[in-house]
């Protein structure tokens, strides 16, 4: 009987070792991460024949008012 005991808490005891070991790992690899991620992310500027292009898909603009402000971005 004692045996038995003896040998389920040695496997227990393993058991809880890996698990805390694994636990260890995980904080380091996250405090790894969030140390080399980026703080600051400036936002992506968008060029205005981008913009432009994208009002004349919507529609908010004509093929006309379109190639007018294109020409006129292109000087």
């Amino acid at each position: 009987m004692f045996n038995q005991f003896f040998w389920d808490g040695i496997f227990f005891l393993g058991i809880f070792k890996v698990l805390f070991i694994v636990l260890i790992i995980w904080i380091v690899v996250k405090i790894i991460n969030r140390e080399h991620s980026p703080k600051y992310m400036p936002p992506i500027q968008e060029s205005a024949l981008d913009i432009l292009k994208k009002r004349y898909a919507k529609g908010e603009i004509t093929k006309e008012q379109f190639d007018q402000m294109k020409a006129d971005l292109q000087l």
